[in-house]
């Protein structure tokens, strides 16, 4: 360019900048975080951390978007949640729920405050009444409360599904796993969607009322006949949004291609990137979902069938 007169390297260089090309930024990278709880129920069942690492390998060819995790427990860093755009929770719950410990309610609620997307998977969905369950209404828009949702073990069949970014590219589909149901919502459901409704069957509430397995207003519910939320999507006053998915007690149910893909467009929307029009592809074999599974006692399984 120095050999062309003044002029025309002028010229030259207001046409660069001006170019599309040059004038165009990338879009800044998502970034989200999937955090898995410790070793839980027996071989097979609650395994959380080849769960994430099972969807973080799902998620690793989606353009824009950088997913990473953090294995059996919560960060220790606490450099891990500076720069996120959503975090998943998949763990225990209850009074063991990670996020009860310490100060973590308020790190996640400031987190929410600044848009940051809140997932959470199976056991995750329950805090306690006392300790968190506001502050899980609030970022996604649900929860599971003793003594009024309940947690059996059923084939569900989920006959349709409402058009929304989270259900791009799955079909209809019938699976077994701990569905919990007759969740607590916000009051009126307010900004809360359901995406996976069922009807329970008599086998749902064939165990005797306790905190998680039965109670009058669930046996209500099971003989009307009434279709019940397992699934939603929250979007949250702030512009934040939420998840929550009862479902992934049994690892092998990663393996459905359906069951996975909502999840994974879950993680996309909660981080505000695009959802496919067909929905997250991913292709899941036999040795994904053996691998990095936690080494489990055969005993574990016998204590997992008494545990929630």
């Amino acid at each position: 360019m120095r050999f062309l007169p003044r002029p025309l390297r002028s010229l030259l260089f207001l046409a660069l900048i001006a170019s599309p090309a040059t004038a165009a930024a990338p879009a800044a990278e998502k970034r989200v975080l999937l955090i898995a709880g410790t070793v839980s129920h027996g071989p097979g069942a609650h395994e959380h951390n080849a769960g994430v690492l099972l969807l973080q390998k799902c998620l690793a060819g989606v353009p824009g978007l950088r997913a990473e995790v953090s294995l059996n427990g919560w960060p220790k860093d606490p450099a891990a949640l500076a720069a996120v755009d959503a975090v998943i929770l998949y763990c225990d719950g209850g009074v063991k729920h990670l996020a009860l410990a310490d100060n973590r309610l308020g790190v996640l609620s400031a987190l929410a405050r600044r848009g940051v997307g809140i997932g959470c998977i199976h056991y995750a969905v329950e805090p306690t009444k006392e300790q968190g369950q506001a502050e899980f209404l609030d970022w996604i828009g649900g929860a599971f409360e003793t003594d009024w949702s309940v947690n059996p073990h059923w084939d569900a069949h989920f006959k349709s599904l409402p058009v929304h970014p989270v259900t791009r590219g799955v079909q209809p589909f019938t699976i077994r796993d701990e569905w919990y149901f007759n969740m607590r919502f916000k009051p009126g459901m307010t900004g809360v969607t359901p995406l996976l409704v069922a009807i329970p069957d008599a086998s749902t509430v064939s165990r005797p009322d306790g905190r998680h397995s039965g109670n009058p207003a669930v046996r209500a519910l099971v003989a009307r006949g009434e279709a019940t939320v397992v699934a939603w999507a929250h979007e949250r006053p702030d512009g934040g949004r939420g998840f929550g998915f009862t479902g992934a007690h049994y690892h092998a149910n990663w393996g459905h291609d359906d069951f996975r893909r909502l999840v994974l467009n879950a993680i996309l929307w909660l981080a505000k990137v695009e959802v496919p029009a067909g929905g997250v592809a991913s292709r899941v074999t036999p040795e994904d979902l053996a691998a990095n599974l936690d080494p489990k006692p055969p005993a574990k399984a016998k204590a997992a069938k008494k545990a929630p």
